[in-house]
């Protein structure tokens, strides 16, 4: 393997670059573009159990250093990404993917969950735990150390792939939660998720978005994305994935020397299509310029 080569959980990676989930489609859009296979892998869009239709619109809005969305996770559901959408994939993309996966109750997690670690092509599942718990009023599964252990618990039984958790980041302390997943059987951590954010439109004196609140996420988190990284990374024995706003080269490698092993890169997609390819082209220059021989040299090398 190569200078920017890393290992995921037990998967070799060409480089730590990783299109971050609802960013980066099923893959093949920007395959029109682009040869994806360059990419370390990318993370496909959240799936759930059913086909969801998403928020109302408008969901999405520009905002200071950033972006507000509620797309609310817009998806055909795990039957049709699996009889439709991994087939185009297989076409264009050669390596094992990231399968995302958001649900409403730990049945919907596990069953998603299940039907996707048979999957050849499916190399890891990214539990989105920041979906609201139908049968927990309505609060997040990632705000709770018992109800992410659950979840952890539920997918852990059912696959035999690495299960990487992803949380979020509104939450009082994110360490106590990144412990609970690892105890429950986590393979990974990734974090952070959209900050919630809002937005007023002082012409009409509404919110920007139909949703009122949103995920905000952009280059202004990331400062916090690092600390929370950081503040993980030094707590659990499991890899960590670094995401919140990462739009350089130099950003991937701020987030290993915090302790990521491989870096999702989310809004920079939407604001230049070839982000991601620019940054892996950029990275050995940059590790030039700072004495960087081998990535996974630096993984959690801050001082």
């Amino acid at each position: 393997m190569g200078r920017l080569s890393v290992t995921l959980c037990g998967i070799e990676m060409d480089n730590p670059v990783i299109p971050a989930s609802g960013t980066f489609g099923f893959g093949y859009e920007f395959a029109e573009l682009y040869d994806i296979n360059i990419l370390g892998t990318f993370s496909f869009k959240g799936t759930t159990k059913d086909p969801r239709f998403g928020n109302p619109t408008p969901r999405i809005a520009e905002c200071t250093a950033g972006m507000i969305n509620a797309v609310g996770l817009q998806n055909p559901g795990v039957d049709k990404v699996i009889a439709e959408e991994l087939p185009k994939l297989k076409t264009c993309f050669h390596k094992p993917v990231m399968a995302n996966v958001s649900g409403f109750s730990v049945p919907d997690y596990a069953y998603t969950c299940e039907k996707l670690d048979k999957e050849e092509q499916v190399g890891w599942l990214e539990v989105n735990v920041s979906c609201p718990n139908v049968h927990g009023g309505g609060m997040s599964f990632g705000t709770s150390p018992e109800a992410a252990a659950e979840v952890v618990r539920a997918v852990k039984a059912v696959t035999t792939k690495p299960v990487i958790v992803k949380l979020s980041p509104n939450v009082t302390d994110i360490v106590a939660i990144a412990k609970a997943c690892e105890a429950a059987g986590a393979d990974g951590i990734s974090l952070i998720n959209t900050l919630l954010g809002m937005r007023i439109d002082l012409r009409t004196k509404k919110p920007v978005i139909a949703n009122k609140m949103g995920g905000f996420s952009g280059p202004a988190i990331f400062p916090v994305a690092v600390r929370m990284v950081y503040q993980v990374a030094h707590a659990v024995n499991i890899p960590v994935v670094g995401m919140g706003g990462v739009s350089t080269a130099e950003d991937v490698i701020e987030m290993m020397l915090a302790g990521a092993t491989a870096v999702e890169v989310g809004a920079a997609n939407l604001v230049d299509p070839y982000a991601c390819e620019k940054m892996i082209r950029d990275l050995p220059a940059v590790m030039d310029r700072y004495g960087i021989a081998n990535l996974k040299d630096i993984i959690g090398g801050v001082q």
